[in-house]
């Protein structure tokens, strides 16, 4: 007996261990100009924690932040360096051919995070390395230095083609690094396609969490396989949003709360005070919340 219970206890020191070394071993994406890009002041914060008022001001956050405003963010917030490992491609899918922007790891990459831009927008936004106070740039960068992959595709509409073509992008990515945490990130009417993601069989089981940026909300979302695995949602609004009502936003923030059997669902609400349609996309604290996402990704 006393030889069964010092296997079984050596055997539980083990367990204990291996998971102690995968925890260790998860991935969290280390700092980048951590300083510059932080938010301004907590107004306010309520749902326990998850929803937080942020003191944005258009004279400092964007007047005093670019050279340029809205064209060309001060030089000690970007690093173009990062154009090395930026690469123009298209893929060819049985939805049609795809032309994306990858920078980082194309293979075998730890996480991987997508960016669909709105109305108007193709996929050199996501890729401009000046324009929004240079976050586009921060996000380059800290795939780069992290092993990951970013990817910001065109598509030809915000429909079940254009949901198609993106699906098939991660379907090829995710076959490549098939280790990889995989984090969509929607601006404006891209997040007509972030819902639809979550709503297929294939990506709303294969995809790790969503960013709503400025952008829609959708009802569906909580008959999905992604609300069913419990997948980080994070949104992002300014609160003088003049195309998507912050109020209706954060209705539906507080609807996935209520709706959902985990207690608590990870999702989380940013409202930049006084921010307008594009805040969020300028402002969004990348590696904070890819972190948080990476800690609750199912």
């Amino acid at each position: 007996m006393a030889n069964r219970f010092q296997v079984s206890r050596t055997l539980l020191t083990a367990i204990a261990l291996s998971l102690s070394a995968v925890d260790a071993g998860a991935l969290e994406l280390k700092p980048y100009k951590d300083d510059l890009f932080a938010y301004p002041a907590t107004l306010s914060s309520g749902d326990n924690g998850a929803y937080t008022v942020i003191d944005y001001r258009e004279m400092r956050d964007i007047n005093q932040r670019d050279e340029v405003p809205e064209k060309r963010v001060h030089g000690e917030y970007t690093d173009t360096g990062v154009r090395k490992l930026q690469q123009d491609l298209t893929l060819k899918t049985d939805a049609g051919d795809v032309r994306h922007v990858a920078v980082g790891k194309t293979e075998g990459a730890g996480i991987i995070v997508l960016y669909l831009h709105g109305q108007g927008g193709s996929r050199k936004q996501g890729v401009d390395d000046f324009t929004f106070g240079g976050n586009f740039n921060r996000l380059k960068n800290l795939m780069a230095a992290n092993g990951g992959l970013y990817l910001s595709p065109d598509f030809p509409d915000f429909g079940d083609k254009g949901a198609a073509q993106v699906a098939a992008l991660i379907d090829h990515y995710a076959e490549k690094s098939p280790a990889a945490k995989i984090f969509v990130a929607c601006g404006s009417m891209g997040g007509s396609l972030c819902w639809k993601l979550a709503a297929r069989n294939d990506t709303g089981r294969r995809i790790d969490g969503l960013l709503l940026l400025g952008s829609l909300w959708d009802e569906s979302f909580l008959a999905s396989p992604a609300f069913r695995r419990h997948v980080p949602v994070f949104f992002g609004q300014g609160s003088k949003d003049p195309v998507f009502p912050v109020e209706k936003q954060e209705a539906f923030f507080r609807s996935i709360i209520a709706r959902s059997k985990a207690y608590p669902y990870p999702t989380r609400f940013v409202r930049f005070e006084t921010g307008t349609h594009g805040t969020p996309i300028r402002m969004t604290d990348w590696r904070g919340t890819l972190n948080w996402m990476l800690a609750k990704a199912p």
